[in-house]
């Protein structure tokens, strides 16, 4: 097999797995933050905040996967 294709396919996970688990958590945290609102409208930037976090996973899985690709 070629050494490029296991590259690409380490970079593809590298993104891939982290954006899978952003997704499922964003969609827990967003089902709780809209029973949040409707309960206390005066907490909405913590939950914007609460949203926000999971992305960071992402952003990083990015980074490793321009390591990967540059750095192999």
């Amino acid at each position: 097999m070629d050494n490029n294709i296991l590259i690409a396919f380490a970079a593809a996970l590298a993104i891939g797995l982290p954006a899978l688990a952003t997704a499922w958590a964003q969609s827990k945290i967003g089902a709780a933050g809209a029973g949040t609102l409707a309960e206390k409208p005066e907490l909405s930037g913590t939950i914007i905040i609460l949203i926000a976090i999971p992305e960071t996973m992402v952003i990083l899985g990015f980074v490793v996967a321009v390591i990967i690709l540059l750095g192999g």
